[in-house]
């Protein structure tokens, strides 16, 4: 399936979801906000059972809010905070929430690069850093398991390590033989990818506040999105033999690109993932940017959001507008 352009604005909402469960895989506490927070409050509103996975406890975050109200208090005990922060937004989206207990990693910067932290979540074995979650996967049975690509999402260690856990959980928790004494086995049945930064999502914002006769926040974004696809057309022409040079505005880096497959109605669902954002008050600015677009905006242009079907273990066929498409 072709990337979508800019369907047309839905009324849908998800069905009835009861008896099935949606297992999201998340670095840090405030992700499961920034990424599928309204997929999984309107899933848990429908009667499924949801569970957010934090990786690690963000213990190398900073405050990130200029207007954050108690920064003596995050600076003695940045863990402690954002622990709060975290059962806050659970609370918020109405999902369950585990913590797999590993150190963060933090996201080096330099040239040459740092090492990374000794025992923080991206050094630890990947055979090792799976087990927990190998654990949970078994434990609580999800029948759909999102999380990020390749990438992370963007390229931080952790984010690409939850990618890494993820992947083992997928292809081991159903093989009875693997990870002794992580409880039975369990096959989930379908793998998406967030595409949370969907660039169509950012033109139909941008165009709709074009339309309404407003400057829009969204220009830089698209013109970074721009880059990254001249710089991938780059690489193709590379691979096949030509010398080509650099674009003369690098972009920050290259994602994979995994065609959207999956569009979940959320309208109904966007101010329980604006109070989740505003739940990790050390982290999300509320005059940011995840606030940039108004959410009658939001509902009118782009009332979804995006997956990439990567595996399933039933049949469905793209496009759909259900995580458990196939499962039901």
């Amino acid at each position: 399936m072709s990337e979508p352009s800019i369907p047309a604005p839905t009324t849908a909402s998800v069905p009835d979801s009861t008896g099935l469960r949606l297992l999201a895989v998340h670095a840090h506490p405030d992700d499961e906000s920034s990424k599928g927070a309204a997929t999984m409050a309107a899933y848990a509103a429908a009667g499924a059972e949801v569970l957010v996975v934090t990786c690690t406890g963000g213990e190398a975050g900073s405050v990130l809010n200029p207007s954050y109200a108690h920064p003596v208090r995050a600076e003695r005990d940045i863990a402690g905070v954002r622990h709060a922060e975290m059962a806050a937004a659970a609370r918020a989206l109405g999902v369950r929430h585990r913590w797999l207990g590993f150190l963060d990693s933090g996201l080096p910067e330099g040239d040459p690069l740092p090492a990374l932290p000794d025992h923080c979540f991206a050094e630890v074995p990947l055979e090792t850093a799976a087990a927990p979650l190998v654990a949970v996967v078994r434990r609580f049975r999800p029948h759909v398991i999102l999380s990020y690509d390749e990438a992370g999402g963007y390229p931080h260690p952790d984010h690409i390590r939850a990618h890494e856990v993820t992947r083992v959980a997928w292809e081991r928790a159903g093989d009875a033989d693997a990870y002794p004494g992580t409880g039975p086995a369990w096959e989930p049945l379908k793998l998406y990818y967030d595409r949370a930064f969907h660039p169509a999502k950012y033109q139909a914002l941008h165009e709709g506040f074009l339309a309404a006769g407003e400057e829009s926040p969204f220009t830089d974004r698209l013109e970074m999105h721009a880059r990254m696809e001249a710089m991938r057309e780059v690489l193709r022409r590379r691979e096949e033999g030509e010398e080509v040079p650099d674009p003369e505005h690098l972009p920050p880096f290259v994602p994979p690109v995994h065609e959207v497959t999956t569009q979940i109605p959320v309208q109904d669902f966007l101010d329980e993932r604006d109070a989740a954002l505003r739940a990790h008050a050390t982290q999300v600015d509320p005059e940011g940017m995840f606030f940039a677009a108004p959410n009658e905006l939001q509902r009118s242009t782009w009332p979804w959001e995006d997956y990439a079907l990567i595996e399933s273990r039933v049949r469905t066929v793209p496009p759909e507008t259900d995580l458990f498409a196939g499962v039901r």
